[in-house]
C-alpha cells in the first residue's frame, strides 16, 4: 500500500499496523536494510514491514537461499585432519569437475559425507598438504612458499595429495615445476684443485670411489692415488706422470691419450681399459711382493711403454698393435692371445714370457736380451 510518511518511526509503524492489520515492529528497505531512523527514507522507496521475523524478499517467494543461488555457491566448512577450512562448493567443483572433491560436493549427500559437531565436513587427510590444493582450486595458481624447495619432501607430498584427489591440472603443474627445479647435470671435468680437496677430506683408511667420474684433461701428476677405484672413469688426456697408482682399479677406464710416464703401476687393474695412444714410458708394473698388474683385454694400440718394468704382467688378449715396448722387462709376462702386430719389442727381456697364440706379425725382436724360443710363440 501507498502511505504518507511523517512524524517519527513509531508513527510510521502505527500507521502500517492499522493499514495492514498487523502489529508492525520493523521496517526494511527494498534491499533488506533495517530502517532505524525515518530520515533514512527517501521518496518512492519501497518499504517492507514485519512483525519481527527476518527479512524475506518477496521476489524469492520465500524459497531458501541455497535454492536461489544453487548448490555450487553456498559456503561450507571442511575439517581436514582437525584443521578447519571455509570455502564454497563452486571452488571445489568448478575448477576440476572430474576430481574426487568435485564428486564429493557436487550433489549434496551423494557421497554421504560425514560432519563433525560443528557441521564441518570431515576429510581424513593432512591439512598441511591440503592447503596449497585448496588455494589452487580458488585461483588456479600454485602458491610456492618462500624457502621451500620444490625438490624437497613438502611439494612431493602435495603432489601425492593432488594425485589422491584427482586434481589433474595441478598434478601436471607440479610435475613440470619439480622437473624444472632439478639442477642441470654437470658433466664438466673435475679439476686438480677439486680432486686434491676431495683427497684431503677423505680419511686414509676409507675406500675412495671415483667410478665413472670425469677427469678428462686434468693434471693429476705426482699425486698419491693408491687403491682408488677409477672403474669406468674418464681419464682421457690426463697428466698422470709420476703418479702413484699402486693397486688402483682402472678397469674399463678411458686413458686414451693420457701421459703416465714414470707412474707407479704396481698391482694395477686395467682390465678392458682403453689406453690407446697413451704414453707409459718408464712405468713400474713390477711389485716385489708378487702382486701382478692385470691389463687383460686392454686396448693399448700405439702406446709408448719404452723402458717400463713389467715382470709378470698380464697382457692376455690385449691389443698392442703398433705399440713401442723397446727395452721393456717382460720376464714371465702373459702375452697369450695378445695382438703384437707391428709392435717394437727391440731390446726386451722376454724370458719365460708366454706368447702362445699371440699375433707377432711385423713385430720387431731386435737386440733381444734373451733368446726367444719357438715354443713361446706358435702363431
Amino acid at each position: 500500500q501507498v502511505v504518507a510518511v511523517y512524524g517519527t518511526l513509531s508513527d510510521l509503524l502505527s500507521v502500517a499496523s492499522n493499514k495492514l492489520g498487523i502489529k508492525a515492529t520493523s521496517v526494511y528497505n527494498g534491499k533488506g536494510g533495517l530502517i532505524d531512523d525515518i530520515a533514512l527514507i527517501r521518496d518512492d522507496d519501497v518499504l517492507f514491514v514485519c512483525e519481527g521475523e527476518p527479512f524475506i524478499d518477496p521476489q524469492t517467494d520465500g524459497r531458501p537461499q541455497e535454492e536461489l543461488t544453487g548448490s555450487h555457491t553456498d559456503w561450507l566448512t571442511l575439517n581436514v585432519g582437525g584443521r578447519y577450512f571455509t570455502t564454497t562448493r563452486s571452488t571445489l567443483v568448478n575448477k576440476e569437475p572430474d576430481s574426487m572433491l568435485a564428486h564429493m560436493f557436487k550433489d549434496k549427500d551423494a557421497w554421504g559425507n560425514k560432519q563433525d559437531h560443528r557441521g564441518a565436513f570431515l576429510i581424513d587427510r593432512s591439512p598441511e598438504y591440503f592447503e596449497p590444493i585448496l588455494n589452487y582450486l580458488r585461483h588456479g595458481q600454485l602458491i610456492v612458499n618462500d624457502g621451500i624447495n620444490l625438490l624437497g619432501r613438502y611439494y612431493l607430498c602435495v603432489l601425492e595429495e593432488a594425485r589422491f584427489f584427482g586434481i589433474d591440472s595441478l598434478i601436471e603443474h607440479l610435475e613440470i615445476a619439480i622437473k624444472n627445479s632439478q639442477p642441470a647435470e654437470d658433466h664438466s671435468p673435475i679439476s686438480r684443485k677439486e680432486f686434491v680437496r676431495f683427497l684431503l677430506a677423505t680419511p686414509t683408511k676409507s675406500e675412495l670411489r671415483c667410478q665413472g667420474l670425469n677427469f678428462s684433461g686434468a693434471d693429476l701428476s705426482r699425486l698419491d692415488l693408491r687403491y682408488i677405484n677409477f672403474k669406468m672413469a674418464n681419464l682421457s688426456r690426463c697428466n698422470l706422470a709420476h703418479a702413484n697408482l699402486c693397486c688402483a682399479n682402472l678397469e674399463r677406464a678411458d686413458l686414451s691419450g693420457s701421459v703416465l710416464d714414470c707412474a707407479n703401476l704396481q698391482g694395477v687393474k686395467m682390465l678392458c681399459s682403453n689406453a690407446e695412444g697413451a704414453s707409459l714410458k718408464g712405468c713400474n708394473f713390477e711389485d716385489p711382493s708378487g702382486l701382478k698388474a692385470n691389463l687383460e683385454g686392454a686396448n693399448l694400440k700405439g702406446v709408448d711403454m719404452e723402458g717400463s718394468q713389467m715382470t709378470g704382467i698380464n697382457l692376455r688378449v690385449a691389443t698392442l698393435k703398433n705399440a713401442k715396448l723397446k727395452n721393456c722387462n717382460l720376464r714371465g709376462a702373459t702375452l697369450a692371445g695378445t695382438d703384437l702386430e707391428n709392435c717394437d719389442l727391440s731390446g726386451c727381456d722376454l724370458q719365460e714370457a708366454n706368447l702362445r697364440g699371440s699375433n707377432v706379425k711385423g713385430a720387431i725382436f731386435e737386440e733381444m736380451l734373451t733368446p726367444l724360443h719357438m715354443s713361446q710363440s706358435v702363431r
